[in-house]
C-alpha cells in the first residue's frame, strides 16, 4: 500500500471538564473525554443504545480554547487522529492506550448547528452560531443526533 490514513471525526459530549496543563516548555496541552452514542434495533426489534468513551488531548491553542468554552457535557465535534500511549506501570507490566489528537473542532449547539473552532463565539453567543456541521451542508435536525 502506498501511503496511510490516519484520520478520525467524533460528535458527542464532553464527559468531564477539560483538563488544561502546561508542558516544562510552557506548551499548553488539555485532556478531556468525549462520549459517543449508537442507537440501534436489535433483530428481535428492541431499540438498544451503545456508549464509547473515548479519551482526547489537544496541544496549543486548540487546547486553550476548547478549556476556556467547553466543560462537562458540552455537544462538540472534533477531528483528529490516533496515537498509541505505550509505558510501563509501577509493577512493570507493559500498559498502552489509544487515544486522539486533536487537530481541529467545532462547536455543537443544541440545534445541531456549530461555529468554526478558530473563532470561538463569546459563551453567550454560542447557542446563536448559525454554521452548519462542514461546509455546504444543510443543518442537522436535532432528532438526528445520537445523544
Amino acid at each position: 500500500m502506498a501511503g496511510s490514513l490516519n484520520k478520525v471525526f467524533l460528535m458527542g459530549n464532553l464527559t468531564r471538564d477539560v483538563e488544561l496543563k502546561y508542558t516544562p516548555s510552557n506548551q499548553p496541552v488539555a485532556d478531556l473525554g468525549v462520549a459517543t452514542n449508537r442507537r440501534y434495533r436489535t433483530r428481535d426489534g428492541e431499540d438498544r443504545k451503545e456508549t464509547t468513551f473515548v479519551d482526547c488531548e489537544a496541544w496549543g491553542r486548540t487546547a486553550e480554547v476548547m478549556s476556556q468554552y467547553l466543560s462537562k457535557g458540552s455537544p462538540v465535534f472534533i477531528e483528529g487522529r490516533l496515537k498509541l500511549d505505550s509505558w510501563e506501570d509501577k509493577d512493570g507490566k507493559k500498559r498502552s492506550k489509544l487515544r486522539v489528537v486533536v487537530e481541529n473542532f467545532q462547536f455543537i449547539d443544541s440545534r445541531g448547528d456549530s461555529s468554526g473552532g478558530s473563532q470561538p463565539p463569546a459563551k453567550s453567543d454560542r447557542s446563536e452560531a448559525s454554521a452548519s456541521v462542514g461546509s455546504g451542508h444543510e443543518p442537522v435536525d436535532e432528532s438526528e443526533i445520537p445523544f
